[in-house]
């Protein structure tokens, strides 16, 4: 049985754990899809980038940016307030195996038997090199995997002046870092692998496949077995109607379709569905029209008559945090033993 931690413990924990595997959520009651709870983090004097404050909390560059529009994305000012996007609405999907929402960067495993969600940030294919929607399943685990890249690939690098070999074997250098799983649909073409540029995770980077950092890969590939169901999808609004009457809409930024596209602007694609949510009495269409434009990437209340903001935990930096007793710092006392937390 897992430890089930309170809040405000799990953000110490996350303070202190910059080399977590996962982020776990407990499966919300039937006919809800809400999870989670954002957090505000207070940038330190000595600032460090968003990919390092991504990695921290277990999320992604652009997920961050999303939640933090006016914040410098190199180098946050010092004292600044950061929202760290940790609520979310599960994708409507079945809630099986792997979900990967391409729209918003996350993996979501569904371990079976059991009353929790793991959810990873990841990266995806670039434009022009979109990794496909799909619904398949896992036919192979690779440990130490090689990496032999395409002609398609190599030309690609030739016209940049850069010569691949024709086989990188496994290794801490590797692109494919030290697991990866294939997915049955394209031939076995695309895997979900980690990677030896972690600055990639939370972006647009790959040829296809689904990148993920190395503790979070290794954590994956240790649960997972031959014919896992794996679902991507590419979805940039979810919406919920929680048992409570509480309306949520979490909106993204959609997946541009060309270096000219700007995601912040580019149209978001209503369908019947959503149309009739916005529509209904119990919806406040303006604060669902004002999601749509704002795009913050994490669930923004939409019920009429609602003036209930969503909830934040405040998260003092480490470096600024009070000293524990015995001396040692925050992130010492904090660092938890295993890879993975969870909470309510």
């Amino acid at each position: 049985m897992k430890p089930i931690l309170s809040f405000p413990l799990f953000a110490l924990l996350l303070m202190g754990a910059t080399q977590a595997s996962a982020v776990d959520y407990l499966l919300p009651p039937p006919g809800s899809r809400l999870i989670g709870q954002n957090q505000t983090w207070l940038v330190p004097a000595n600032s460090q980038s968003l990919e390092k404050i991504a990695e921290r909390y277990q999320t992604g560059v652009l997920l961050l940016l999303e939640a933090n529009n006016t914040v410098d994305p190199y180098l946050p000012m010092p004292g600044s307030e950061l929202t760290i996007p940790s609520q979310m609405l599960l994708p409507d999907t079945p809630r099986e195996g792997i979900v990967v929402n391409l729209a918003e960067l996350r993996l979501y495993y569904y371990p079976p038997g059991e009353n929790r969600v793991e959810v990873y940030p990841i990266g995806i294919g670039l434009t022009g090199r979109e990794t496909p929607v799909m619904t398949t399943r896992i036919i192979q685990k690779i440990p130490n995997p090689t990496w032999t890249p395409t002609a398609a690939m190599r030309a690609r690098s030739q016209a940049q002046g850069i010569t691949l070999p024709a086989v990188i074997p496994a290794g801490p250098n590797n692109p494919l870092g030290r697991f990866a799983l294939r997915l049955q649909q394209g031939g076995g073409e695309y895997l979900i692998h980690g990677t030896n540029a972690r600055s990639s995770i939370g972006l647009r980077a790959s040829s296809g496949c689904i990148r993920m950092r190395a503790a979070d890969i290794k954590a994956l590939f240790t649960q997972v077995a031959w014919g896992t169901r794996v679902q991507i999808i590419n979805e940039p609004v979810k919406y919920s109607t929680e048992p409570d009457g509480r309306r949520y809409v979490e909106v993204h930024q959609p997946l541009s379709r060309s270096d000219a596209d700007n995601p912040q602007t580019m149209p978001v694609a209503i369908n019947a569905a959503f149309g009739q949510f916005i529509d209904d009495a119990g919806t406040d269409a303006v604060a669902v029209d004002n999601a749509l434009t704002r795009r913050a990437g994490y669930p923004v209340q939409v019920d009429a008559h609602s003036t209930t903001p969503a909830p934040v935990t405040t998260i003092q930096s480490v470096k600024a945090a009070v000293m524990p007793s015995g001396g040692e710092t925050l992130s010492e006392a904090a660092e938890p033993t295993a890879g993975r937390v969870t909470i309510q």
